[in-house]
């Protein structure tokens, strides 16, 4: 493994997983990428190496608000990407 893949940011996560909770019948995997790039955009980065480090490491409370922020994120990014998709 390269040290370029030994880094990742645990919102990528929770934004999947905030995605995947407000899913819709329509949603297109165009739109839904566009959603989580948006969505990443209005969270700070939280890097990481090890996953067991940030299971480990991370304090419940932080951890729920953490899924609170990326839920919240996703939902004005599926609003941002409806109102701005491309004709």
């Amino acid at each position: 493994m390269s040290f370029r893949d030994a880094v990742d940011n645990f919102y990528e996560r929770l934004v999947m997983d905030a995605i995947d909770a407000t899913r819709e019948p329509g949603d297109t995997a165009d739109y839904l990428t566009d959603v989580m790039c948006v969505a990443l955009n209005r969270l700070p980065p939280r890097y990481y190496r090890h996953t067991i480090d940030m299971m480990f490491y991370l304090a419940d409370e932080e951890l729920s608000v953490m899924k609170e922020k990326s839920l919240a994120a996703v939902r004005f990014a599926r609003d941002f990407v409806r109102e701005h998709q491309r004709e």
